[in-house]
């Protein structure tokens, strides 16, 4: 399998879950190039600091778009985006923008543990 270069992002109240998902598909993500926004970065650069992690501005900062502006530019492959349905974020045009252009790009986006899992495991060859 090539490289694949993979976004990560979570809400606040999403980063425990995702730090935890990361943890226990480690071994699948440090085979590819990750990216995440910048506190969901920290999150997990802690919880797993064996991996790679590139860092960008928070998402309330232009996080989102950066990523946004991968996908446009065909440098991302996978958004794995644990979002908050139950609160309300205050740059939640920025979030619609960016799921708006994953979809315009044919991103798959995973944005629950189950999405990310099922996603890993087909890319993993396992059922």
């Amino acid at each position: 399998m090539r490289r694949l270069h993979i976004a990560l992002v979570a809400h606040d109240a999403k980063k425990p879950e995702l730090a935890d998902w990361v943890a226990e598909h480690e071994a699948f993500l440090s085979r590819h190039t990750l990216v995440a926004t910048g506190t969901t970065g920290r999150t997990l650069m802690e919880r797993v600091p064996a991996l790679a992690i590139e860092r960008l501005k928070s998402g309330p900062l232009g996080g989102d778009q950066q990523i946004g502006a991968r996908i446009v530019e065909g440098t991302l492959d996978l958004l794995v985006f644990f979002w908050d349905p139950l609160t309300a974020q205050p740059h939640e045009p920025d979030v619609r923008a960016l799921l708006r252009i994953a979809q315009v790009y044919d991103i798959p986006v995973a944005c629950s543990r189950a999405t990310a899992t099922l996603i890993v495991r087909g890319l993993s060859g396992v059922p």
